[in-house]
């Protein structure tokens, strides 16, 4: 496999990126194809053993992902592409609540055990273990590719249950004022589930129903 080759075997994957491990081994010496690749700018490491293409001609000597698609690049790397999806902080980022950029990034994945992990383009990641089918997604695009994120919906749920997490409780609460104006009610409503509703839910729903009228 030549380096061309290389290349375009992680242009190719999901998200344009894959494991050292996944890539094809048709040469003894992949590794040192990748890290030329490198060097040149055709490929960007993301994190050990995991490499990423630039988009649109990009350089990857001078361009990096933005933290939540690499994110979401690196878990479907690990886990799958319909394994995963952006949520929390990251999905709030993506739909626009949480406007200034953060160095946490949270990805729902499908086992537990997994430690956060740190970036060599900045930033780190957070692996929630959560039951991903039992999420209300949405196919949404990034600058990487195509990937899950949780619903405004489900995200601002998800953020009423993490208020203190991180030190990130100013950029939670300014998340969930700002979800609370877009998200319609009635969706809010159908995702409280029967037991162990967050903290604060109802009276979230009962100021989003005040807002739009009902």
């Amino acid at each position: 496999m030549t380096d061309i080759e290389i290349a375009r075997a992680i242009a190719r994957a999901p998200l344009r990126t894959l494991r050292l491990r996944d890539i094809p081994q048709i040469t003894e010496n992949t590794w040192r194809a990748v890290e030329r690749l490198v060097n040149r700018g055709a490929l960007v490491r993301l994190t050990h053993g995991i490499y990423t293409a630039p988009p649109d001609g990009h350089d990857g000597r001078t361009w990096k992902p933005p933290l939540e698609a690499a994110a979401l690049a690196i878990a479907s790397a690990r886990f799958g592409e319909r394994a995963v999806a952006l949520m929390g902080v990251s999905a709030a980022r993506h739909w626009v609540a949480i406007p200034r950029a953060i160095g946490i990034a949270t990805t729902a994945v499908p086992r537990r055990g997994y430690a956060p992990l740190a970036l060599n383009t900045g930033g780190r990641i957070t692996f929630v273990p959560r039951d991903v089918g039992s999420l209300d997604l949405t196919l949404e695009r990034t600058s990487l590719g195509m990937g899950l994120v949780t619903t405004p919906a489900q995200t601002l749920l998800d953020l009423l249950s993490r208020r203190e997490r991180d030190g990130l409780r100013r950029e939670v609460i300014a998340g969930i004022e700002n979800l609370k104006a877009q998200v319609p009610p009635e969706e809010f409503r159908a995702l409280l589930p029967a037991a162990r509703v967050p903290s604060g839910a109802l009276d979230v729903l009962a100021e989003m129903e005040a807002m739009s009228g009902r």
